[in-house]
């Protein structure tokens, strides 16, 4: 269905394209926080009947707009209302925990008019887990409504003793108000008048909220914040339009996703239904930020440790030292129903979260970081080699222990994604490919940090056990017949031989000789997996492949990402340009020109970029995808440790200028102009405040 969503910090708002949530739907419509249903009924009607969409947008993300109009209303041959005769607009925001709706009410036909506008509301409590079909237990029950002059409030108390409320006020005299949640309103307009009605949404929990103000201030407040993202965050001018469209779009849909919950700024994982912390699209998401925002990354690895791994619970696929899956909050969870509080059933997320804070200390030379989360640090490596390698062979795999966890636990977690060649699916525990990319990078990259740090003797551990991690994953992975590694290694250590995106994600560890590494690139751009509008997760033609499938042959564009910057880093600039300029001509086919969660693999010979019917949208590893193109075309990897700037500039063939400016590195900024006139390229430094060598290849 076409929905529309807005979101601002832990609350969203998810509706039909006409603004409403019928009382019957099967999408999980409703308002959103700690993974509660606050409001499962939300819709307007003039005069008893529904209105008329006419426009329904949400472009700017912090405010959704919708237009509407009455239907032609007679009865016994006697005009009531002639049709499209009342402009109906709905404005709507988030700030500070409240939902703002202001109805607005213009009068179109040349006399007065009279006609009642009615709001239908409710509010079930309804855990995330029950509404998505997940997971069914023991629930509250709704304990009341209170009515008062401008006032409806349901309540409602959980099984885990959470006293939940909805308020729902509104600022125009009411003609009734029922229990059953139905707000009436009459209308008196003269030809052109105006009036409106708006209605304030506070979820209560325990009986703290969010504070309800003058919408107008709200609405001011939330585009400062937006104004001060922008200040903060690096900005890039091109010629070529496509481009530049997703990248603005990319920068705006990330700064919707951001959540705090007391460690500073991270990104959720996308909206409907994932905005909570998740480990490894939290993590890769701010990784894709680092050029534009590396701010991000602190609030994500801060966020990160607070809830990393303290002792041995299977219930929660819980280890010392891990750093979580996915953290929730509804009553399920809290009564232990579930065991996501958090859940830690992931095997990449502990070494992306070293490979981030590398990462992240590269760019900002932030030294004061890596002390804070030495012990977090410590334990993160000590999880690596105690728990992650379970049987001792130096790689590290993952088995589902929890009852109610995840069966797959990388990134591509459905539970037919890691399947042999001959169709059979690979049995735990498994040894994933570019987990042990993600492993070999992040002891080479705490390695060069404890370097700094005077911690010689474990920094030369860590870079002899990389070393020993590579020639194995080059021993055990390398398929010499396909001329490609494995996806991974099952439970007898059998290469599960299947041709995936997962091996390309080492390219950006450096973990790959050259010829290996050209090899890869050479089978991620050929026809098998590159589809024109970007690298399918499997190869066409393996027994596995499904063009419609989520893991199995989908196209999806955080996926392409990891490739991309491991095809600039080993510079690789031109494969990477001919999967930058697919996904570009891909985003064209989706709403506002944004890359979704995934999309299907079919070949673009076929005309338009495929939907995924149910993918996330905005989703913040999908939103971070563009801005990684711009890092990529310029081919920019700082060291703050070594105090270099490595830059290798390759604009695509459909752009003549790229100018990026004011991204931070180390404690200046860097300001970089890429022109092309006829077949010459020029780069100009315009600002280099940083103190370090620009060294361009």
């Amino acid at each position: 269905m076409n929905y529309r969503v807005i979101k601002e910090n832990d609350l969203f708002f998810l509706t039909d394209d006409k603004g409403n949530i019928p009382k019957e739907n099967d999408y999980g419509l409703g308002l959103y926080t700690k993974d509660t249903r606050f409001l499962s009924k939300f819709d307007i009607k003039i005069n008893g009947q529904d209105p008329i969409l006419l426009s329904s947008s949400a472009d700017e993300n912090y405010e959704a707009k919708i237009l509407l109009t009455n239907p032609h209303m007679e009865k016994d041959g006697e005009l009531i209302l002639w049709r499209e005769s009342i402009g109906i607009e709905r404005k709507r925001l988030i700030f500070d925990g409240v939902l703002y709706e202001t109805l607005q009410l213009k009068n179109y036909y040349p006399k007065p008019v009279n006609f009642e506008i009615s709001v239908h509301v409710d509010a079930d409590f309804t855990d995330m887990f029950i509404i998505r079909g997940f997971q069914y237990g023991e629930i509250g029950t709704r304990t009341g409504e209170e009515v008062k002059e401008n006032s409806l409030k349901y309540t409602y108390k959980g099984a885990d003793d959470v006293k939940r409320a909805t308020k729902i006020q509104w600022d125009r005299e009411a003609k009734s108000v029922n229990k059953d949640g139905t707000i009436t309103f009459d209308f008196q307009l003269n030809h052109g008048e105006v009036e409106r009605v708006t209605f304030s949404v506070t979820p209560e929990i325990n009986e703290k909220s969010g504070t309800v103000m003058d919408p107008e201030k709200a609405l001011q407040l939330l585009k400062t914040s937006y104004t001060d993202w922008e200040r903060e965050t690096t900005k890039v001018r091109t010629d070529y339009k496509p481009l530049q469209r997703l990248v603005d779009r990319g920068i705006m849909d990330f700064r919707v996703l951001l959540t705090d919950i007391g460690h500073g700024a991270f990104p959720v994982a996308g909206l409907p239904w994932f905005g909570v912390p998740f480990g490894r699209d939290s993590l890769i998401a701010a990784l894709q930020m680092l050029a534009f925002n590396p701010e991000i990354a602190k609030g994500t690895l801060l966020t990160m440790a607070s809830q990393q791994g303290t002792k041995v619970d299977p219930w929660r696929d819980e280890q010392p030292g891990k750093i979580m899956h996915e953290i929730r909050y509804g009553e399920l969870a809290s009564t232990n129903q579930v065991p996501f509080t958090p859940y830690y059933g992931t095997i990449d997320a502990t070494p992306l979260f070293l490979v981030l804070l590398s990462e992240y200390t590269k760019w900002t030379g932030d030294l004061s970081l890596i002390e804070q989360l030495k012990s977090n640090v410590d334990a993160a490596l000590n999880w690596i080699d105690e728990y992650g390698d379970r049987d001792g062979d130096g790689f590290v795999e993952y088995h589902q222990e929890s009852s109610k966890g995840i069966a797959n636990q990388g990134w591509k977690d459905s539970g037919n994604s890691i399947v042999h060649r001959n169709g059979d699916y690979a049995e735990t525990p498994i040894a994933l490919s570019e987990v042990q990319g993600y492993v070999y990078q992040a002891k080479i990259g705490i390695a060069a940090i404890f370097d700094v740090l005077g911690r010689v003797d474990e920094a030369t551990k860590l870079r002899l056990d990389a070393e020993k991690l590579k020639k194995r994953y080059d021993e055990k992975f390398w398929m010499e017949d396909q001329e490609f590694h494995a996806i991974a290694l099952d439970k007898d250590k059998q290469q599960v031989g299947t041709l995936t995106t997962n091996p390309g994600h080492v390219l950006f560890a450096e973990m790959l000789d050259d010829y290996k590494a050209s090899k890869v690139i050479e089978k991620l751009v050929s026809p098998q997996f590159f589809s024109g509008y970007g690298i399918r997760t499997m190869a066409e033609g393996e027994a596995g492949y499904n063009p419609m499938s989520y893991h199995d042959g989908s196209i999806w564009p955080h996926d392409n990402s990891m490739i991309l910057l491991g095809m600039s880093k080993v510079e690789h600039q031109s494969e990477a340009n001919t999967v930058i300029s697919g996904l570009i001509a891909a985003a064209s086919h989706f709403e506002y020109d944004r890359l979704p969660e995934l999309f299907c693999g079919y070949g673009s010979k076929t005309g338009r970029a495929v939907k995924y019917p149910v993918a996330c949208s905005p989703q913040a590893w999908a939103a971070g995808t563009p801005l990684v193109f711009i890092q990529t075309i310029l081919g920019l990897f700082p060291d703050s440790l070594k105090k270099v700037i490595y830059l290798s500039p390759q604009l695509l063939k459909e752009m003549n200028e790229l100018k990026v400016d004011r991204i931070k590195i180390g404690e200046g900024y860097l300001s970089v102009h890429v022109q092309r006139e006829k077949e010459e390229t020029t780069v100009e430094i315009n600002e280099n405040t940083t103190g370090y060598e620009v060294i361009q290849k």
